[in-house]
């Protein structure tokens, strides 16, 4: 894809030079205000942000960041920024970004941004590159890509990275694997795995803005469907139950037998995918995994079946296999909708490049899930900083303090108030003399 973008040196709010690869700097009006929209319903990073400008946690810290360059990231890197940080962003995903909170992010705060929505592979690789030229202190990572191209192609930045962190399952499970190799450099904390991050943001997040990505590039109508949800994860719950509400008759196919029984027990028809192919409308993926949709799949298919990825890389779909299998190749036939034609005269439609759907054709999750996840991220930063040298080089979970401080915030943000022990309770739970 043709690039619309130049190399820009743009001058920050503290009149530094910083530089930049953005699509259009003149999109920054409409990405502040929406910035400031997202950041009203983001009162935990807000009250973390005020804690940070005043004790300056990460002062003199270099932060290289992949993430998906929305607004709700906006606010993080805004919220580092302001706890002493020096935070270069760049995407975690070619088709995530939001070009107008780029350009904010670079002409209104002073962040450089290497990011442009549809930007190619060599482009994503490029921006990644030019992440780590700014010989970081700390990795960020969305998926693990920082942290693969350090190891691989930048190992000259690595001796002054004392720490990172990743937020996702994808990036988790390819960091532990590195653990396991031997071949993790530095330790990392695995936000992803927070239960105010993977048991709301996930679940909640990822249900209901998939469901939006779905709808915005079909405008099918969802009641009536055979919904197809492949993984019954914290995503794949999420999607199923907000699927359900819509009034889809939903499908869950899985590999795993208690996430299936679980399935089973949540109401849900739950199948081999070989047998959801053949009578599914609209597919899910939202496995971690590679090739759960393929060739033997797509030939089962009806015609006019939506086929949609969710997961982190687009690898769950099999689109080599899609392609091979097409007559005539394919055709874009609404915003995000590829329409391949199959040598039988079926048609199955792709969004979003097989590239998470969410992300690709809506604005990713709501800022009040987000709120949490960025929070820990903020959060896990300090720790880290604090904690390092005492750290061995593997993946680590966000300390429960930490994790319960977040969900104590959010309480407290919406009204809620909950009980606590008292003494003879905390006494008795600390016992075991006390019986029938």
């Amino acid at each position: 894809m043709p690039m619309a973008a130049r190399k820009q040196e743009t001058m920050s709010t503290t009149a530094t030079p910083i530089s930049s690869d953005v699509k259009n700097i003149e999109l920054a009006d409409l990405g502040k205000r929406r910035i400031e929209w997202a950041n009203q319903s983001m009162p935990v990073l807000q009250t973390i942000r005020k804690d940070f400008i005043k004790q300056q946690p990460l002062k003199g810290i270099r932060i290289s960041a992949c993430l998906h360059v929305t607004t709700e990231t906006a606010n993080l890197a805004i919220t580092l920024r302001d706890g002493g940080a020096d935070v270069v962003l760049c995407a975690s995903n070619p088709l995530s970004t939001q070009d107008d909170v780029a350009a904010s992010l670079v002409r209104d705060y002073g962040i450089s941004v290497f990011a442009i929505k549809g930007e190619d592979n060599d482009s994503y690789y490029k921006h990644i590159l030019s992440a780590l030229d700014h010989k970081p202190h700390m990795t960020m990572d969305d998926g693990a890509d920082l942290v693969s191209v350090a190891l691989t192609k930048r190992q000259d930045v690595l001796d002054g990275i004392i720490a990172g962190t990743e937020e996702t399952t994808t990036g988790v499970i390819r960091l532990r694997a590195m653990a396991k190799d031997g071949q993790l450099r530095y330790p990392i904390i695995a936000v992803n795995d927070a239960l105010t991050k993977h048991m709301f943001d996930n679940r909640y997040g990822t249900g209901q803005s998939t469901m939006d990505g779905v709808i915005r590039c079909t405008n099918a109508l969802i009641a009536g469907s055979k919904f197809v949800v492949a993984g019954f994860g914290w995503c794949g719950r999420g999607l199923a139950s907000r699927a359900r509400g819509m009034g889809a008759d939903v499908i869950v196919t899985e590999i795993d037998p208690t996430k299936a029984i679980e399935a089973v027990m949540e109401g849900y028809r739950v199948m081999s995918m070989a047998e959801a192919a053949k009578i599914g409308d609209i597919f899910v993926t939202v496995t971690g995994n590679k090739n759960v949709l393929r060739g033997e799949h797509f030939e089962a298919m009806k015609n006019g079946a939506v086929v949609a990825n969710s997961g982190h890389f687009n690898v769950e779909i099999d689109i080599p296999a899609l392609e091979r299998l097409s007559s005539s190749g394919k055709r874009q036939t609404r915003d995000f909708v590829d329409e391949y034609n199959m040598k039988d005269g079926r048609k199955i439609y792709l969004l979003g490049e097989g590239r998470l759907i969410n992300l690709a054709a809506a604005e990713g999750h709501p800022a009040s899930v987000m709120d949490m996840s960025f929070a820990n991220q903020a959060l896990s930063c300090e720790y880290l900083i604090k904690n390092y040298k005492s750290l061995e080089k593997k993946v680590y979970p966000v300390p429960e303090d930490l994790d319960k401080r977040v969900a104590r915030l959010k309480l407290e943000s919406m009204g809620v108030k909950i009980d606590r022990l008292t003494p003879e309770q905390e006494e008795y739970l600390a016992s075991w003399s006390e019986g029938t």
